[in-house]
């Protein structure tokens, strides 16, 4: 068990230089989080959630906050209505919208059951629109992207058994062929 926890430890550390390389993340940016534990497990989503490799995630990826500056976002399973749990300080200026409910193993996924315990004043809300995310275990997170919505592939493809996905989002394109995107955040990103 401990081969397989350092394999699900160097998984995630590998994506998240990779994301960190990628050139498309800057500070303040908010990163959605969907992780099936089940899936890195090798099981069916939803059926043997983890919270000791929700822990292993949560420590890399709390650590790469600090490092990078971003906010996380932490999806929540189905049951939830996929509803995400943040720290409360990032409510006000992302204008999100709170909602009643602390999220358990078994309604909400032990990811984001873990998130919750493990951040300092968190929050649960509906929705968000955030700038990119990791789906570990294909858990559906292009409900919380922002329009433009980007896949990614990274060299690292799984983390334990569960494949993973990333996104950005770019501004959408508007005004036509005579429009001039030269001198726009986009020309760099495309």
């Amino acid at each position: 068990m401990a081969e397989f926890h350092q394999q699900v430890k160097q998984g995630i550390e590998t994506i998240l230089q990779e994301w960190k390389d990628s050139g498309y993340l800057h500070e303040g940016d908010l990163f959605v989080i969907g992780c099936s534990t089940s899936e890195v497990i090798g099981e069916k989503i939803g059926t043997a959630g983890s919270e000791e490799i929700a822990s292993i995630l949560f420590k890399e990826l709390d650590r790469w906050k600090e490092q990078t500056g971003i906010h996380l976002a932490f999806q929540c399973c189905e049951h939830l209505n996929r509803a995400l749990v943040v720290e409360r300080e990032i409510l006000r200026p992302n204008h999100l919208e709170e909602v009643s409910v602390i999220p358990v193993p078994t309604a909400g996924g032990s990811m984001a059951a873990h998130a919750y315990k493990q951040m300092d004043n968190p929050a649960v809300v509906e929705s968000v629109a955030a700038d990119a995310g990791i789906d570990i275990g294909e858990t559906m997170i292009g409900m919380q992207l922002k329009k433009v919505a980007v896949p990614l592939r990274f060299k690292q493809r799984s983390i334990g058994n569960a494949r993973v996905t990333g996104a950005r989002s770019r501004p959408k394109l508007i005004g036509g062929k005579r429009a001039n995107y030269e001198d726009t955040r986009l020309n760099n990103q495309c």
